[in-house]
Protein backbone atom coordinates (compact mmCIF):
# COMPACT_ATOMS: atom_id res chain seq x y z
CA UNK A 1 0.00 0.00 0.00
CA UNK A 2 2.92 2.28 0.62
CA UNK A 3 4.04 2.05 -2.83
CA UNK A 4 1.01 2.91 -4.02
CA UNK A 5 1.36 6.45 -2.05
CA UNK A 6 4.75 6.86 -3.78
CA UNK A 7 3.54 6.28 -6.53
CA UNK A 8 1.43 9.20 -6.28
CA UNK A 9 3.91 11.23 -4.69
CA UNK A 10 6.17 11.56 -7.51
CA UNK A 11 3.80 11.61 -9.95
CA UNK A 12 2.32 15.26 -8.33
CA UNK A 13 5.99 16.31 -7.27
CA UNK A 14 5.90 16.17 -11.53
CA UNK A 15 2.73 17.88 -12.00
CA UNK A 16 3.48 20.53 -9.30
CA UNK A 17 6.92 21.56 -10.69
CA UNK A 18 5.17 21.83 -14.25
CA UNK A 19 2.69 23.97 -13.30
CA UNK A 20 5.16 26.04 -11.25
CA UNK A 21 6.46 27.12 -14.59
CA UNK A 22 3.70 27.12 -16.72
CA UNK A 23 2.51 29.78 -14.03
CA UNK A 24 5.84 31.54 -14.71
CA UNK A 25 4.96 31.48 -18.18
CA UNK A 26 2.02 32.96 -18.09
CA UNK A 27 2.47 35.54 -16.07
CA UNK A 28 4.72 36.91 -19.46
CA UNK A 29 1.29 35.98 -21.65
CA UNK A 30 -2.28 38.17 -22.22
CA UNK A 31 -5.40 37.66 -24.02
CA UNK A 32 -6.40 34.48 -25.63
CA UNK A 33 -2.81 32.89 -24.76
CA UNK A 34 -2.89 33.57 -21.66
CA UNK A 35 -6.73 31.67 -21.20
CA UNK A 36 -5.63 29.10 -23.03
CA UNK A 37 -2.55 28.83 -20.62
CA UNK A 38 -5.01 29.23 -17.67
CA UNK A 39 -7.33 26.65 -18.87
CA UNK A 40 -4.40 24.26 -19.03
CA UNK A 41 -2.88 25.23 -15.41
CA UNK A 42 -6.60 24.60 -14.25
CA UNK A 43 -6.61 21.18 -15.80
CA UNK A 44 -3.13 20.40 -14.01
CA UNK A 45 -4.27 21.49 -10.93
CA UNK A 46 -7.19 19.59 -11.10
CA UNK A 47 -5.75 16.37 -11.40
CA UNK A 48 -2.61 17.27 -8.74
CA UNK A 49 -5.96 17.57 -6.22
CA UNK A 50 -7.22 14.51 -8.00
CA UNK A 51 -3.80 13.09 -6.72
CA UNK A 52 -3.48 14.68 -3.35
CA UNK A 53 -7.47 12.87 -3.11
CA UNK A 54 -5.65 9.21 -3.55
CA UNK A 55 -2.95 9.83 -1.59
CA UNK A 56 -5.04 10.98 0.91
CA UNK A 57 -6.84 8.13 1.13
CA UNK A 58 -4.34 5.66 0.49
CA UNK A 59 -2.71 7.43 4.24
CA UNK A 60 -5.70 6.95 6.32
CA UNK A 61 -5.36 2.92 5.50
CA UNK A 62 -1.88 2.94 6.80
CA UNK A 63 -1.17 1.05 9.73
CA UNK A 64 -0.80 3.63 12.41
CA UNK A 65 2.71 3.90 12.80
CA UNK A 66 3.06 4.69 8.80
CA UNK A 67 0.35 6.64 8.55
CA UNK A 68 1.16 9.58 10.88
CA UNK A 69 4.20 10.31 8.63
CA UNK A 70 2.38 9.81 5.20
CA UNK A 71 -0.49 12.42 6.75
CA UNK A 72 2.62 15.12 7.66
CA UNK A 73 3.72 14.79 3.93
CA UNK A 74 0.23 15.27 2.38
CA UNK A 75 -0.02 18.34 4.48
CA UNK A 76 2.63 19.88 2.68
CA UNK A 77 1.41 18.64 -0.93
CA UNK A 78 -2.10 20.28 0.29
CA UNK A 79 -0.51 23.85 1.05
CA UNK A 80 1.52 23.43 -1.99
CA UNK A 81 -1.54 23.29 -4.14
CA UNK A 82 -2.96 26.18 -2.36
CA UNK A 83 0.26 28.10 -3.47
CA UNK A 84 -0.46 27.14 -6.80
CA UNK A 85 -3.95 27.93 -7.64
CA UNK A 86 -3.08 31.04 -5.60
CA UNK A 87 -0.28 31.64 -8.18
CA UNK A 88 -2.64 30.98 -10.95
CA UNK A 89 -5.65 33.47 -9.44
CA UNK A 90 -2.86 36.19 -9.16
CA UNK A 91 -1.76 35.80 -12.78
CA UNK A 92 -5.50 35.37 -14.51
CA UNK A 93 -6.56 38.43 -12.38
CA UNK A 94 -3.81 40.47 -13.09
CA UNK A 95 -3.17 40.33 -16.44
CA UNK A 96 -6.31 42.49 -16.67
CA UNK A 97 -3.90 45.57 -16.35
CA UNK A 98 -0.50 45.19 -18.41
CA UNK A 99 0.71 47.32 -15.05
CA UNK A 100 -0.89 44.78 -12.64
CA UNK A 101 1.06 42.26 -14.54
CA UNK A 102 4.37 43.37 -14.69
CA UNK A 103 3.61 44.27 -10.33
CA UNK A 104 2.56 40.51 -10.26
CA UNK A 105 5.75 39.08 -12.01
CA UNK A 106 7.77 41.30 -10.26
CA UNK A 107 6.56 40.79 -6.98
CA UNK A 108 3.75 38.53 -5.76
CA UNK A 109 4.51 36.04 -8.23
CA UNK A 110 8.04 35.55 -8.01
CA UNK A 111 7.57 35.75 -3.89
CA UNK A 112 5.59 32.42 -3.86
CA UNK A 113 7.01 30.86 -6.91
CA UNK A 114 10.12 30.82 -5.10
CA UNK A 115 8.12 29.86 -1.99
CA UNK A 116 6.88 26.86 -4.15
CA UNK A 117 10.58 25.97 -5.52
CA UNK A 118 11.70 26.21 -1.18
CA UNK A 119 8.84 24.14 -0.54
CA UNK A 120 9.52 21.72 -3.40
CA UNK A 121 12.98 21.45 -2.22
CA UNK A 122 11.72 20.68 1.64
CA UNK A 123 9.26 17.99 0.81
CA UNK A 124 11.71 16.49 -1.51
CA UNK A 125 14.05 15.83 1.20
CA UNK A 126 11.06 14.84 3.71
CA UNK A 127 9.94 12.65 1.20
CA UNK A 128 13.65 11.26 0.73
CA UNK A 129 13.68 10.85 4.80
CA UNK A 130 10.13 8.88 4.65
CA UNK A 131 11.70 6.69 2.47
CA UNK A 132 14.39 5.86 4.12
CA UNK A 133 12.61 5.11 7.35
CA UNK A 134 9.79 2.90 5.55
CA UNK A 135 12.92 1.05 3.93
CA UNK A 136 13.93 0.44 7.38
CA UNK A 137 10.46 -0.65 8.42
CA UNK A 138 10.41 -3.07 5.55
CA UNK A 139 13.89 -4.30 6.36
CA UNK A 140 13.22 -5.22 9.90
CA UNK A 141 10.23 -7.05 9.15
CA UNK A 142 11.58 -8.87 6.48
CA UNK A 143 14.35 -9.12 9.26
CA UNK A 144 11.32 -10.45 11.97
CA UNK A 145 9.76 -12.77 9.49
CA UNK A 146 13.49 -14.53 8.48
CA UNK A 147 13.85 -15.16 12.37
CA UNK A 148 10.40 -16.09 12.55
CA UNK A 149 11.02 -18.60 9.94
CA UNK A 150 14.23 -19.80 11.42
CA UNK A 151 12.50 -20.06 14.82
CA UNK A 152 9.69 -22.44 12.83
CA UNK A 153 12.25 -24.10 11.56
CA UNK A 154 14.47 -24.53 14.71
CA UNK A 155 11.00 -25.98 16.30
CA UNK A 156 10.38 -28.65 13.53
CA UNK A 157 13.90 -29.75 14.08
CA UNK A 158 13.38 -30.60 17.80
CA UNK A 159 10.13 -31.88 16.95
CA UNK A 160 11.87 -34.38 14.91
CA UNK A 161 14.80 -34.94 17.19
CA UNK A 162 12.08 -35.64 20.23
CA UNK A 163 10.70 -37.79 17.48
CA UNK A 164 14.18 -40.07 16.87
CA UNK A 165 14.57 -40.17 20.89
CA UNK A 166 11.01 -41.62 21.45
CA UNK A 167 11.97 -43.95 19.07
CA UNK A 168 15.62 -44.79 20.46
CA UNK A 169 13.68 -44.95 23.44
CA UNK A 170 11.17 -47.84 22.80
CA UNK A 171 13.70 -49.54 20.77
CA UNK A 172 15.96 -49.35 23.90
CA UNK A 173 12.84 -50.89 25.43
CA UNK A 174 12.84 -53.92 23.11
CA UNK A 175 16.24 -54.29 23.58
CA UNK A 176 15.77 -54.49 27.35
CA UNK A 177 12.80 -57.20 26.74
CA UNK A 178 15.08 -59.35 24.77
CA UNK A 179 17.73 -59.10 26.55
CA UNK A 180 15.56 -60.40 29.74
CA UNK A 181 13.75 -63.29 27.77
CA UNK A 182 17.71 -64.28 26.74
CA UNK A 183 18.67 -64.20 30.41
CA UNK A 184 15.59 -66.16 31.11
CA UNK A 185 16.58 -68.74 28.79
CA UNK A 186 20.20 -69.10 29.34
CA UNK A 187 19.02 -69.45 33.48
CA UNK A 188 16.36 -72.47 31.98
CA UNK A 189 19.36 -74.03 29.73
CA UNK A 190 22.02 -73.89 32.58
CA UNK A 191 19.55 -75.75 35.19
CA UNK A 192 18.71 -78.41 32.66
CA UNK A 193 22.37 -78.81 32.14
CA UNK A 194 22.78 -79.33 36.25
CA UNK A 195 20.22 -81.45 36.03
CA UNK A 196 21.34 -83.73 33.26
CA UNK A 197 24.76 -83.85 34.79
CA UNK A 198 23.31 -85.54 38.09
CA UNK A 199 21.23 -87.90 36.21
CA UNK A 200 24.64 -88.52 34.01
CA UNK A 201 26.41 -88.72 37.09
CA UNK A 202 23.60 -91.06 38.84
CA UNK A 203 23.81 -93.43 35.61
CA UNK A 204 27.68 -93.66 35.52
CA UNK A 205 27.65 -94.45 39.53
CA UNK A 206 24.77 -96.94 38.73
CA UNK A 207 27.06 -99.07 35.80
CA UNK A 208 29.81 -99.06 37.92
CA UNK A 209 27.70 -100.88 41.18
CA UNK A 210 26.67 -102.92 38.28
CA UNK A 211 30.03 -103.87 37.18
CA UNK A 212 31.41 -103.97 40.27
CA UNK A 213 28.42 -106.31 40.98
CA UNK A 214 29.39 -108.52 38.35
CA UNK A 215 32.76 -109.03 38.94
CA UNK A 216 32.06 -109.86 42.47
CA UNK A 217 29.82 -112.63 41.71
CA UNK A 218 31.97 -113.83 38.73
CA UNK A 219 35.61 -114.50 40.70
CA UNK A 220 33.59 -115.29 44.37
CA UNK A 221 31.68 -118.24 42.55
Amino acid sequence: MADVFEGYERQYCEISASLARKCTAASALQGEKLKQKASEIKSGIDGAEALIKKMDLEARNQQPSVRAGLLAKLREYKSDLNNLKGALKRVTTGNAQQGSREELLESGMAETLGVSADQKSRLLRITEKQNKTTDRIRDSHRTMLETEDLGVSLLQDLHQQRERLIHAHGTLDNVDDNIGKSRRIMGAMVRRMDRNKWIIGFIIALLVLVILVILYFKFVH
